[in-house]
């Protein structure tokens, strides 16, 4: 098939709008969506210094890379900060594309570690807890660490906003996700924008909110971009497996989908924001000092939390006799 723009070999078909796109068009396309968006909510303005969270990931990457061609001819400052949660087998490889991609571009590259800022890592947390200990899995302790320790590390390296790859697929499942739960306050939180920045949170953007996720696949391909492409181990979400399938069911059947349903959440968003933002008083955690609606973060709850099953757990151990001087906690403690 040929590009619908210049005639040559398209690379690409964009069923929702029924246009081909050769290579540089493509490029065109992604690079297109990002500066409209950035522009839209006014993301980034000059001499701002931007933290990127890079995973390894995709998505993270593709952002990154976005971001220093953007700054070329718009002069921000970008920081890139990596969270290594510690799990074995999986992070370690991401955080290393991570690295190598911070210094082709020679962006200031920063790891966070669970180990050194929360006292386990991810894995060990698993190990102490039980894969669903305390009727909480992995990605609970990992969700609410991950963005503790984000907004630490943006809060360390003075940045102004801390950009997130999220991509549209991301945007739509969240959407809807809050929707089928009922949590109507966190729809009016998780926008394009803020209405209240709170004192001690640094705002976010998501400047690939409009890109769907196989255009972000397809970038990194075709712009020899190196991403990992592994599935974190501990990734077993099932209600948001179901959501993603039936939205590309969707899509699939009725093409442009998920660009509807990102228009009516920004619809409704703006009275949302205005609604809820107002209401949400935070104050500063008596342990750690971030913000939090309580008088201790959920962080340092799940930090203690694992902290004395830790301790209940080995002290069982040394009193049945049992040898647990191999296992990967007491190693790392």
């Amino acid at each position: 098939m040929k590009c619908s723009r210049c005639g040559r070999e398209a690379v690409y078909f964009a069923r929702y709008e029924g246009r081909y796109y050769c290579h540089k068009h493509f490029n065109e396309l992604v690079e297109g969506k990002v500066k409209r968006t950035i522009r839209k909510y006014r993301m980034i303005k000059r001499g701002e210094r931007i933290g990127v969270a890079v995973s390894g990931g995709k998505d993270s990457v593709v952002l990154l890379h976005l971001l220093a061609k953007l700054r070329k001819k718009f002069p921000f400052e970008i920081v890139a900060i990596t969270i290594d949660e510690g799990i074995k087998g999986y992070r370690d490889k991401s955080v290393e594309v991570a690295k190598k991609n911070a210094e082709l571009l020679g962006i200031e590259h920063h790891i966070y570690r669970f180990k050194d800022y929360i006292g386990f890592t991810l894995d060990e947390t698993v190990e102490i807890m039980g894969a669903r200990g305390e009727r909480l899995g992995a990605c609970s302790y990992c969700g609410v660490w991950r963005r503790w320790l984000l907004n630490k590390a943006a809060e360390e390296l003075k940045v102004d906003k801390l950009a997130l790859g999220l991509n549209l697929d991301d945007e739509v499942q969240v959407f809807l996700m809050n929707l089928m739960r009922g949590d109507v306050a966190r729809l009016g939180r998780t926008g394009p924008y803020y209405e209240v920045v709170h004192e001690g949170l640094v705002p976010r953007i998501k400047p690939l909110r409009e890109v769907p996720e196989k255009e972000i696949v397809l970038y990194a391909v075709l712009n020899n971009i190196e991403v990992d492409l592994s599935e974190c181990p501990y990734a077993v979400e099932a209600f948001r497996a179901e959501i993603r399938d039936w939205l590309n069911e969707m899509e699939e059947k009725h093409p442009g989908t998920k660009y509807q349903l990102l228009r009516s959440y920004d619809k409704i968003f703006p009275l949302l924001a205005k609604t809820y933002a107002k209401e949400v008083k935070l104050n500063r955690c008596k342990l750690c000092g971030q913000p939090t609606s309580g008088e201790i973060c959920k962080a340092c709850q799940f930090r203690l939390q694992v902290h004395e099953r830790a301790k209940l757990k080995f002290s069982l151990s040394d009193k049945n006799g049992e040898d647990h001087r191999n296992s990967s906690f007491h190693r790392g403690a």
